[in-house]
């Protein structure tokens, strides 16, 4: 998990044996999500830097 200069928090979790992302913004709200799962990590972090992840997850 990691969050933005904007406020928005991204989440890097795992859902089974896959890979997902979602973005919270401030107010909590999901305002973004994967809509495919993926069996690496750091492709699951390429696609939320794609969708305009800027920070670094842990």
């Amino acid at each position: 998990m990691c969050r933005d200069s904007n406020g928005d928090t991204w989440e890097i979790y795992q859902s089974g044996t896959q890979w997902r992302w979602r973005r919270i913004a401030s107010n909590g709200k999901t305002v973004g999500a994967s809509t495919e799962s993926y069996t690496n990590k750091n492709d699951c972090i390429a696609n939320a830097r794609r969708n305009g992840m800027s920070c670094n997850p842990v």
